[in-house]
């Protein structure tokens, strides 16, 4: 019988197990392509008697974490528990007790990643995170193999398929923001507590971690500028689509001689664009190099099933890194740390939506504090005041200018 690589695996809820149905699913395939198979060893629950749809026994289950990380059966802990803590704290026992890690945890990777892989570093041990962005999207990978070669400039992306499903519906005329939040947590995109998601923190994470790959920067979550999406209309979706736009939730990484710009926030994309056309919830990462140019990755950025497509995918590759007595083959290389500029040195187009009084010479005034601020006005849209309030709605567009 084939040598097993043992797995201990912290946490089992839809993740986890869509981890350990698809370890089952494809034994026969995966034995055949590693010479070993990938044998669930410990997965460490909160409860033991909950009634789990899993294709093991009782026996595995543990709510001891010493048991899941230290045993001598386990040669790799995969995390898939979510938050920073214990999570963070159980990937360095594992590294301590000399055991690869894989993780899924955008959260920790952001915020302690470039630690995890020096710790690890020193032990001569792996740290795999294929997961943490972009669910079965294979993002971690090509940034740190395939484009290496590439001076990586600028990054524009769409990282969070829950507020993009949200969105979507918005610019369908499918009811306003609350509506469109309650019909994601019906589908089970959004959780009872949307903030994470809706606020652009789960972009931000997601961001720094790609822009950490991207320009060999450690990057912190709090030097994203983030801005959410619960403050849109939907007449702003009306104006968008009027003026040729689709509104997204982007995250925007810029490479500048003076630093980097790091930002997530509602902006307007091309209807016609690639990205301006991903809807529902799927991502897409687009990225520009001085030798790819642009290059596109879009897919399902969430979900189970993608979940674990990407962390049985580096179950693989360390795999073969055992069979081969190897580790470390692709290292990565974080020696400084990012210059994050302000907004207040970032030039870019903006929307405006007023409402102003209704009589004669605003729209005047307002294009002369624009010229006074030296802000160039692209586009102007004025709808038919209401009468009974005595408003009116403009809408401006402007060239590139400064927050």
């Amino acid at each position: 019988m084939a040598y097993a690589i043992g797995i201990g695996l912290l946490g089992l809820g839809t993740v986890g197990s869509a981890v350990a149905r698809t370890l089952r699913l494809r034994a026969a395939y995966l034995e055949r392509r590693l010479g070993r198979t990938l044998a669930i060893r410990r997965a460490l629950v909160r409860d033991l008697t909950r009634l789990r749809d899993v294709p093991f026994g009782l026996e595995v289950l543990t709510t001891d974490p010493a048991d899941a990380i230290e045993a001598r059966d386990v040669d790799v802990v995969v995390e898939v528990m979510g938050g920073v803590e214990p999570a963070h704290q159980y990937l360095r026992r594992a590294l301590d007790a000399g055991k690869h890690v894989v993780t899924a945890n955008k959260e920790v990777i952001a915020t302690h990643g470039v630690a995890l892989m020096r710790h690890a570093a020193e032990r001569n041990l792996d740290v795999y995170f294929e997961a943490s962005v972009g669910g079965g999207l294979p993002l971690i990978g090509p940034f740190r193999q395939d484009l290496a070669a590439n001076d990586v400039r600028e990054m524009h992306a769409i990282l969070n398929g829950t507020t993009n499903y949200i969105l979507t519906q918005m610019a369908a005329g499918q009811g306003d923001y609350a509506t469109a939040l309650a019909e994601a947590q019906r589908l089970g995109y959004a959780e009872p507590d949307p903030t994470n998601d809706v606020e652009g923190h789960d972009s931000a994470y997601k961001l720094a971690i790609l822009g950490m790959l991207a320009f060999e920067s450690e990057i912190r979550p709090d030097q994203v500028y983030r801005e959410g999406i619960t403050k849109l209309a939907s007449a702003d979706f009306k104006y968008a689509a009027e003026l040729g736009y689709a509104i997204k939730l982007l995250a925007i990484a810029k490479q500048r001689p003076e630093g980097i710009e790091l930002r997530v926030h509602p902006a307007l994309v091309g209807r016609d664009s690639v990205v301006g056309q991903v809807d529902g919830v799927y991502n897409v990462v687009r990225i520009n190099g001085d030798l790819v140019g642009n290059a596109l990755f879009i897919g399902r950025g969430a979900g189970p099933e993608p979940t674990s497509s990407a962390i049985v995918a580096d179950l693989i590759d360390l795999g073969h890194n055992l069979r081969a007595g190897a580790h470390a083959r692709v290292p990565v290389l974080i020696e400084t740390q990012a210059t994050a500029l302000p907004m207040s040195a970032v030039r870019s187009r903006f929307y405006l939506r007023l409402w102003v009084t209704d009589r004669p010479g605003v729209l005047a005034k307002i294009t002369a504090v624009c010229g006074e601020e030296q802000i160039s006005i692209a586009s102007i849209i004025q709808k038919e005041a209401d009468v009974r309030a005595g408003q009116a709605e403009i809408v401006l567009l402007t060239h590139s200018a400064v927050e």
